[in-house]
């Protein structure tokens, strides 16, 4: 066994011990990323299963257009990969490093007899994969029947949650820039930069370089306060 698989703190593996794995042949490997260097592409063959052990990445999609659509931005410990290396098709996205990061590298045969072998690690994979289907399925009714504003309002609010910091006061740091988020939420940089400039003017927000401090954020939550003029 790699012993820099039980190194990190990963939450798919929380609980093995070198002894889980003795009879099991596991290979990885860590690989160094620099910013904006491309881990994969969509369509790639590669199945292995990656963890995100430092820095910070994204799960991209580039239309047809050239338009760039953010689906995920990983936190360290994160897992992906696992729908290749299930049932060996190509990668739906391409994940690209923000900054310099580092993963660990699973190799497909490695991944695939752990599931088999050790039942916590397959039920967390497959509470992980239902997840990910609420997940998308919440945000495919965003699209749909959010306009642009009310987008802008659920990303901030859901990042000032994951973080404990939806509250009077808290600063969101390390922002996505404009660009970011408006390739998360299905919009243009223009109408993204025009919502937050309108919150800020109704005190509902403070902006920064890379920061956001939330001056307000009940009314930033609250789904009755009219989006604003113009901005569909």
């Amino acid at each position: 066994m790699t012993p820099s698989l039980l190194t990190y703190d990963l939450p798919l593996l929380d609980g093995l011990s070198p002894r889980d794995l003795t009879r099991l042949d596991i290979r990885s490997r860590v690989l160094n990323l620099t910013a904006w260097e491309t881990l994969f592409q969509e369509s790639d063959r590669v199945c292995d299963v990656y963890f995100l052990i430092s820095g910070a990445l994204m799960a991209i999609h580039w239309t047809e257009d050239g338009r760039e659509i953010i689906f995920t931005r990983f936190q360290i410990g994160d897992h992906f990969g696992e729908l290749a290396a299930i049932d060996g098709g190509p990668r739906s996205l391409a994940i690209v490093a923000r900054e310099e990061s580092q993963v660990l590298v699973l190799e497909r045969s490695s991944f695939l007899r752990l599931i088999d072998a050790v039942p916590d690690i397959r039920n967390r994979l497959l509470l992980s994969l239902s997840d990910r289907i609420r997940q998308l399925t919440r945000r495919n009714l965003q699209f749909v029947t959010q306009t642009v504003e009310q987008r802008v309002r659920s990303y901030l609010v859901s990042m000032a949650f994951d973080r404990g910091k939806l509250h009077p006061g808290a600063v969101l740091d390390d922002m996505p820039t404009h660009a970011e988020i408006a390739a998360s939420i299905g919009a243009n940089r223009e109408i993204v930069s025009r919502v937050l400039s309108q919150m800020r003017r109704s005190g509902v927000i403070e902006t920064g370089r890379c920061r956001i401090r939330l001056l307000d954020p009940g009314s930033l939550a609250d789904p009755s306060v009219p989006a604003a003029t113009g901005i569909s």
